[in-house]
């Protein structure tokens, strides 16, 4: 994470130095309150928890950080860019079994999942008559860790050891951004979506958000952010079936230069 913050911080930085080449950057953080649901099942011991049978959420709220930069640029030709970070956490339990051994009852499990966007995309309104329309493609790379805890027996044998995994996957999404600027005022309304389906498998995260900003403030104007995520993963393939939600609301500051 620090050295995400550092690239983040230098892009911003070189950005603002090289005004020949850069138009614009933005960079925010903040924390996302959200409320996860939905399970696991897979029945072929591979994929998120290689196991054979079901992980099931049980967390009521999570509170997890995310960080955003856009560095937008003069050069129609080349696409603008949009940099994500954001952790999702969840908590449940798993039955069933976990790297070839048996689970006795039920195990603690916990996934931990760092998310990576990268969103190169254009703009087909740049704050024409106070609108922002963008369309790109952005790589979305899930790192998830998962920790099942150790289940102690009385019975010779029957305990469980626990088990731990980490999996990376790139899902490549569609991605839209709608924004309105309210004249003479510094507030903003924005929605974005990304998202990607055949019709049985889904994934999506949409956001949508009002913010102020500080605009009396030259150069580099602090502004605050407030809005609303859901996030979905939706994967059907007869073995396996994935069911997550994350939803809730963030909070976070923002600096545009």
């Amino acid at each position: 994470m620090k050295k995400l913050l550092s690239t983040i911080a230098c892009g911003a930085v070189l950005a603002t130095t090289a005004s020949a080449d850069f138009a614009r950057v933005e960079m925010g953080a903040g924390a996302w309150m959200q409320s996860p649901k939905g399970s696991i099942k897979l029945s072929d011991g591979s994929g998120a928890l290689n196991l054979n049978g079901t992980y099931t959420s049980n967390e009521t709220e999570a509170t997890d950080i995310y960080i955003w930069a856009l560095i937008k640029h003069p050069i129609p030709i080349l696409p603008n860019l949009r940099l994500e970070y954001v952790t999702v956490t969840d908590e449940g339990e798993t039955r069933g079994s976990v790297g070839g051994l048996n689970i006795p009852t039920s195990a603690h499990t916990t996934l931990d999942s760092t998310e990576f966007d990268v969103i190169p995309y254009y703009n087909i309104l740049d704050n024409t008559f106070w609108t922002t329309i963008d369309l790109g493609l952005d790589m979305k790379v899930i790192q998830t860790d998962s920790n099942v805890a150790i289940v102690p027996s009385t019975i010779p044998g029957a305990s469980f050891a626990g088990y731990s995994s980490s999996d990376t996957t790139v899902v490549p999404l569609l991605y839209v951004r709608a924004r309105v600027e309210v004249p003479f005022t510094g507030i903003g309304v924005e929605t974005d979506a990304k998202a990607i389906t055949d019709g049985t498998d889904t994934v999506y995260d949409v956001r949508a958000k009002v913010d102020y900003t500080l605009g009396f403030i030259p150069v580099v104007q602090p502004a605050f952010e407030v809005g609303y995520r859901v996030q979905q993963l939706t994967v059907d393939d007869g073995n396996n079936q994935v069911d997550l939600n994350y939803a809730g609301v963030y909070a976070g500051l923002m600096l545009r230069f």
